[in-house]
């Protein structure tokens, strides 16, 4: 009896030890009751979370205890109808553009700055009737609206307008007129077919009419009669504009070429397959990828998935190179050298040519299916893909390996560089081979078995050892390649957690800048976000400085804020955290990268959580009920 009652006690103690960690683990630094409905939670590049109810939006800063602001002057948004837009700290919400009567019906805009709070454009606000185009211009700063504005006389009231906004100011640069308000004959089109192009002296605004060049007082500078232009890019010195016109069945692109002074300078505009995803304007001519699909057709007549690698004069728009390479497949990367142009294929091969179209490596190059990583080295051009890896030279290609390293298709491939015994070292498909820099000498290193059919797809050095990671797995090995720990913590079922993607990833793809480009179809000419040159081999704070400067270089106080966040260092620098099955339920560990050994643990008792996890500032957020998001701190 007295053993019963010792095992008892003991088992309540026990009990109580395990209650107590969990409720201490499990408290949130803040609570926020959003009073509505959530329906999804976006992390944004800036650090707020963004969480969409049923009332509108509201953003959280955790450093705040009640939300950094609340929209809901439009009422619940679909998805569709809010627009991140990348690497800035802009939303731009749009209600009532996608209606088969947004012609006719009123349509509504507003543009949220989510660092600040604050509402920088209300088109309700404004009397706006109708929006046509809304957009934001970096690293101006500006934005550009065209629509029906419901003010001045009967006629100004049914006149298409165009008005630019300064977003630091939040106030009306200027505006105008497209057409002359009350003019008499016979009614024109003008609406807006595309982004304007806004220089230093002047803008230019794309319409159904023609170009329309208006000075930023407003004033009139000239018009040209190309119509359809969706997108336009000036040279660097803005005398020479470049405009893209999408061909009716939305398969082809025609590039038309403007003076400063509305002229159209080439005698023909240029036909090119395909829709252009990389325009680069260069002193030896101009570098223009297009990308063809067969949109799903099985025919033999049906167009080729690839893209299409052309060399245009400037002066002329005819073809330079009298043979385009062959791709046989997407372009995956693609940089301009001093002595041409370096690209590499999603299906396999790299290739350069030189600006006169002679190839400048002595053959093609065969490699595996995704380039994961091309990148340059000490020893020269070092690429690694799902099922081998090589350092070849720059110039001519040759072998710097005496073979690629080949090895089993692979998910992810994981790779760093040992600096301390000058040597590579590539994870792949559960083995890690180890690459003398000097002698290209390869050596099996390790094999390192994942739970869950998982391989590595994060290595990095420590402290002279070796860390790889996966989602539910870790593992840290020696410099001779013994483990010193591996861990595992076994992952919910696939139906049993909704996974989002974490803060890191989020800045992964906006940190380069260029879903900016990408999004609008757009090329890489712009100094705003420009990516076009060959990073340097596992150099990842080159591209987090890249990011900071650029949002340094706006001069507002919300990018100043982003800046500093690029420059701080990530939470994850030395801790991994991972959703698992815990003894209480579904939770998340914050595991030290150094000892293996769980550091944290937050119970989110929910079969099924939603969150978000900040890893660049360590913080959780929970969606606790139907109304309350839970933010954590990982950092403590």
């Amino acid at each position: 009896m007295r053993k019963l009652n010792q095992f008892v006690l003991l088992l309540v103690g026990i009990l109580m030890v395990n209650v107590t960690t969990a409720q201490k683990a499990e408290t949130p630094e803040n609570t926020y009751d959003l009073g509505a409905n959530i329906n999804e939670m976006t992390l944004t590049v800036g650090g707020i979370l963004v969480a969409a109810t049923n009332d509108g939006l509201v953003g959280i800063d955790p450093k705040q205890s009640t939300p950094i602001f609340t929209f809901n002057n439009f009422g619940k948004l679909k998805p569709e109808e809010t627009d991140f837009i990348p690497a800035s700290p802009y939303i731009v919400v749009s209600q009532g553009a996608d209606s088969k009567f947004a012609g006719l019906a009123k349509t509504k805009r507003a543009v949220i700055n989510y660092i600040t709070g604050k509402v920088i454009f209300n088109s309700e606000t404004d009397n706006w009737n109708q929006i046509y185009t809304c957009n934001v211009v970096l690293p101006q700063n500006k934005l550009i609206v065209s629509g029906i504005q419901k003010e001045g006389d009967k006629f100004e009231k049914m006149t298409p307008k165009v008005a630019v906004y300064d977003l630091s100011t939040q106030k009306l640069d200027y505006s105008f007129f497209l057409d002359k308000p009350g003019r008499v004959g016979i009614a024109k089109d003008f609406s807006v077919t595309g982004v304007p192009l806004l220089l230093k002296d002047f803008l230019i605004i794309p319409t159904a009419q023609g170009l329309i060049a208006k000075k930023h007082n407003g004033d009139d500078l000239w018009e040209c009669k190309i119509k359809g232009i969706n997108w336009m890019v000036s040279d660097i010195t803005e005398k020479e504009i470049y405009g893209f016109e999408t061909t009716t069945n939305g398969k082809n692109t025609r590039i038309h070429k403007i003076g400063s002074n509305g002229a159209e300078l080439w005698k023909d505009d240029r036909k090119v397959q395909g829709n252009v995803s990389n325009f680069q304007i260069l002193p030896q001519g101009i570098a223009v990828v297009s990308d063809k699909s067969s949109g799903g057709s099985t025919s033999v007549f049906a167009t080729s998935d690839e893209s299409e690698i052309a060399f245009l004069s400037a002066s002329t728009g005819e073809d330079l190179w009298e043979k385009a390479p062959k791709t046989k497949g997407y372009v995956q990367h693609f940089y301009v050298q001093d002595d041409g142009i370096l690209f590499g294929i999603q299906q396999g091969g790299i290739n350069k040519i030189s600006f006169d179209g002679k190839t400048l490596f002595k053959k093609p190059l065969k490699t595996g299916e995704n380039i994961m990583v091309m990148a340059e080295s000490p020893q020269g051009l070092i690429y690694i893909t799902s099922e081998d890896a090589n350092i070849v030279d720059l110039k001519t290609g040759d072998q710097v390996w005496n073979k690629p390293l080949k090895y089993k298709n692979s998910a992810a491939v994981a790779s760093t560089f040992d600096s301390a015994k000058n040597r590579y070292l590539i994870a792949a498909d559960g083995e890690i081979f180890a690459i003398d820099a000097n002698s290209g000498d390869v050596t099996d290193f390790a094999k390192v078995k994942f739970d869950e059919k998982e391989v590595a797809n994060t290595m990095q050095m420590r402290n002279g050892n070796i860390f790889l990671s996966s989602s539910q797995n870790l593992a840290l090995l020696g410099s001779d390649g013994n483990e010193i720990y591996q861990g595992y913590f076994k992952s919910p079922s696939q139906s049993g957690f909704v996974k989002v993607l974490s803060g890191a990833l989020a800045v992964a793809s906006t940190g380069l800048a260029m879903a900016h480009a990408a999004k609008a179809g757009m090329n890489r000419t712009n100094s705003y976000g420009s990516a076009n040159d060959l990073s340097n081999y596992n150099d990842y704070g080159k591209e987090n400085k890249r990011a900071a400067d650029m949002f340094a270089s706006i001069g507002d106080a919300a990018f100043d804020v982003m800046s500093k966040r690029f420059k701080a260092t990530a939470a994850t620098e030395n801790a991994q955290f991972i959703l698992t099955k815990l003894d209480a339920g579904v939770g998340l560990v914050k595991v030290n990268k150094d000892t293996g050994k769980v550091d944290k643990e937050i119970v989110l008792k929910d079969k099924k959580p939603e969150y978000q996890v900040d890893e660049i500032a360590g913080v959780l957020y929970y969606k606790a009920s139907d109304k309350t998001i839970y933010a954590y701190n990982l950092q403590k």
